[in-house]
C-alpha cells in the first residue's frame, strides 16, 4: 500500500514552517499517543504516521530529500539516504526525543523538577467551613484545626544526609519501557525521578522530610461572603518532599439559613404576621434587622393591605463582600386569620357581615359574581 504524504499526514501545507509542523504534531500526538488508547491499533498506526511524518519533515535536510524525491529518498533510490530506519530511534538525532518529552512530562501528569531536584511540592488540602449567616454579614475569625502534613523538624525538612546517584536508574531520573512497538521514558519509580536516593534518612520522617501534625490556624472570613465561596491560604496546605514547595488550603464556605432571615445572594427576605384589623385599618410595625441589637425598622402598613405584601427596604440586606454596597430587606405581610374568639368577637363580626354592602370585600363579591355568571350560561 503507497504511503500518504508526509505534508497531508500532518494537515500542513507544504509552506508550512516548523513552528507550524512542530505544532501540528504536538496536536495529533496528544489525541492519538498509545497510552492513551491501549490495545488501539488505529491509535497505533495514526501514532506511527505522524510520527513518521514529523521526523522527517522537522529535519530541514531531511525535508529537502523528501520534497525533491518524496518517499524514495529513503527506500535506497534516486541518491537518497539509504535503506534501513531514517529514525535512528526515539533518542536519535532531529528533535523529536526533545519535543516528545516537553511534550508528555506536561500531558502525561510528569515531574516538572529537573534531574537531581528531590524537592516535590505539596499536596493542596481542602477544609469546608460552616458559618452562621449573622456571621456572614459581619465578618468572623475562626480558628480550625486541620491534621496535614509539616515540615520535619529533625532534619529542617530535608529528610536526611548522604545523598548518592539511584541504582535502578543510574541517576537518570528516568527509566524506559517498551509499549508495543514504542520505547516510552517514564520517572523512575524507586527514586520519584530525582535521579538521587538519601542513604541516611532521617528517623523521624524516613526520609520524606515532613511528618503528620495537627495544626491550629485562624482564618479570617470577610463580610458579605457566601455559600460557595472558595478561600485561598497560599502555603498553608501540605509540606513538600525533602524541602519542597508547600501546598495551599483551601476553605470552602458554607453559610446556614437564619432563624427569621432568608437570603438570596445579597438581598434578605423574612415573612411578618400581621393582625386583621391592622391590615384592615392600618398602622405601623416595628422589626428587628440582621445589624442585630437595637437596629430596628419601622413598616407602615396602609389600610386594606392584602396577605402577601411585599415591601422593600432599601440597604439592609447583606454587604457586598469586600465592598461597602448593601442589599436589600424585602419584608412580605402576611394577614393572620383571627382564632380562639370571645363570644362578644363573634358578635361584632356578626354585626359588621351583616352591615356589609361588598364594597370592603370588592375582590370576592367579584369572584363569586363571576362564577353566578357561568352557571346561569349553561
Amino acid at each position: 500500500m503507497a504511503k500518504k504524504d508526509f505534508y497531508e499526514v500532518l494537515g500542513v501545507s507544504k509552506s508550512a514552517t516548523a513552528s507550524e509542523i512542530k505544532s501540528a504534531y504536538r496536536n495529533m500526538a496528544k489525541k492519538c499517543h498509545p497510552d492513551l488508547h491501549p490495545n488501539d491499533k488505529e491509535a497505533e498506526v495514526q501514532f506511527k504516521e505522524i510520527t513518521e511524518a514529523y521526523e522527517v519533515l522537522s529535519d530541514a535536510q531531511k525535508r529537502a530529500a523528501y520534497d525533491q524525491y518524496g518517499h524514495a529518498a529513503f527506500e535506497g533510490g534516486a541518491g537518497g539516504f539509504g535503506g534501513g530506519n531514517p529514525f535512528g530511534g526515539f533518542g536519535g538525532a532531529g528533535g523529536f526525543s526533545d519535543l516528545f518529552e516537553e511534550m508528555f512530562n506536561g500531558f502525561m501528569g510528569g515531574s516538572a523538577r529537573s534531574q537531581g531536584d528531590m524537592r516535590t511540592r505539596g499536596n493542596d488540602v481542602r477544609y469546608d467551613l460552616t458559618i452562621t449567616l449573622k456571621e456572614a454579614f459581619t465578618g468572623v475569625k475562626k480558628q480550625i484545626e486541620i491534621n496535614t502534613y509539616v515540615p520535619c523538624e529533625k532534619c529542617n525538612g530535608k529528610g536526611g544526609d548522604s545523598v548518592e546517584n539511584c541504582s535502578t536508574c543510574g541517576g537518570r531520573g528516568r527509566v524506559r519501557r517498551q509499549s508495543g512497538f514504542f520505547m516510552v521514558e517514564t520517572p523512575c519509580p524507586a527514586c520519584n525521578g530525582t535521579g538521587h536516593v538519601i542513604t541516611k534518612p532521617c528517623s523521624d520522617c524516613k526520609g520524606t522530610g515532613r511528618i503528620k501534625k495537627k495544626q491550629v490556624l485562624e482564618v479570617s472570613v470577610p463580610a458579605g461572603v457566601d455559600t460557595g465561596v472558595r478561600m485561598r491560604l497560599a502555603g498553608k496546605g501540605e509540606a513538600g518532599l525533602n524541602g519542597g514547595q508547600n501546598g495551599d488550603l483551601y476553605i470552602f464556605i458554607t453559610v446556614e439559613e437564619g432563624k427569621l432571615f432568608t437570603r438570596q445572594d445579597r438581598d434578605l427576605y423574612c415573612s411578618v404576621p400581621i393582625s386583621m384589623t391592622m391590615a384592615a385599618l392600618g398602622g405601623s410595625i416595628q422589626i428587628p434587622t440582621i445589624d442585630g441589637g437595637t437596629e430596628k425598622e419601622t413598616i407602615k402598613v396602609a389600610a386594606g393591605t392584602q396577605s402577601g405584601t411585599e415591601v422593600k427596604i432599601k440597604g439592609r440586606g447583606m454587604p457586598v463582600m469586600r465592598g461597602s454596597a448593601r442589599g436589600d430587606l424585602y419584608v412580605t405581610l402576611n394577614v393572620e386569620t383571627p382564632t380562639n374568639l370571645t363570644k362578644r368577637q363573634k358578635e361584632l363580626l356578626e354585626e359588621f357581615d351583616a352591615e356589609d354592602t361588598g364594597k370592603s370585600t370588592p375582590k370576592t363579591n367579584a369572584f363569586w359574581e363571576n362564577i353566578k355568571k357561568i352557571f346561569e350560561s349553561l
